[in-house]
């Protein structure tokens, strides 16, 4: 009987492993599929991940390396202002856990932890278009820096109005919205599913 319960737990394990793989990957479909640049929609340069309440990376979607290996800093850095649940974070601060001004960062909430998203958007300012001018030698100079920020209305109205094409780099961050969207559904009916102790408790595990 407990040889059974064993193999019962860690195929329960494997289950829910392999669904918030599956959600971090439909993650970045939903971003890909609703972005407007052709950054994210055609290199697909942008990655999705999900993390449990503790900020540890669980699931990512295979992406792009470097931004998942810099994400659990951006995570910690939005956990140490205590988000709320509906609160959605953005950055791109080389400082707290971004890696180049163009990858710009959302991170929500979830009822298990957090979800991530981050996109190389086509531009933040500075005085090339590309947001990558050559001959920079302080960060400033490569233009918009976002600390983690709490994202609302007038927070999006200003950063975009500081880069070039606003329109599209508004569309790119509601694509980014969309896929925290889709998580948060996601994990919810996850959870209804299989019941938030053995889904934290998988989490934990993995």
């Amino acid at each position: 009987t407990r040889l059974c319960r064993v193999r019962e737990m860690r195929i329960e394990l494997q289950v829910i492993g392999a669904s918030l793989r599956s959600i971090a990957d439909e993650m970045g479909a939903a971003l890909v599929r609703s972005a407007f640049s052709a950054n994210i929609k055609e290199r697909r340069d942008c990655s999705t991940a999900l993390f449990d309440a503790r900020g540890r990376m669980i699931a990512q979607a295979e992406h792009i390396p470097v931004h998942l290996g810099a994400m659990p800093d951006a995570v910690a850095a939005v956990r140490e202002h205590d988000p709320g649940p509906d609160d959605v974070w953005i950055l791109n601060d080389p400082f707290a856990g971004g890696t180049h001004l163009p990858d710009i960062t959302l991170v929500t909430r979830t009822q298990t932890g957090f979800a991530v998203t981050r996109a190389h958007h086509a531009d933040v300012g500075a005085v090339e278009p590309g947001s990558l001018p050559a001959d920079s030698r302080t960060l400033d100079e490569e233009d918009v820096v976002i600390p983690p920020t709490r994202l609302d209305d007038a927070v999006l109205d200003d950063l975009v109005s500081k880069m070039r094409n606003p329109d599209e780099r508004r569309g790119d961050l509601r694509a980014q919205l969309a896929a925290h969207a889709l998580a948060s559904r996601r994990i919810d009916e996850l959870c209804a599913r299989r019941g938030q102790a053995a889904v934290d408790a998988a989490m934990d595990e993995l």
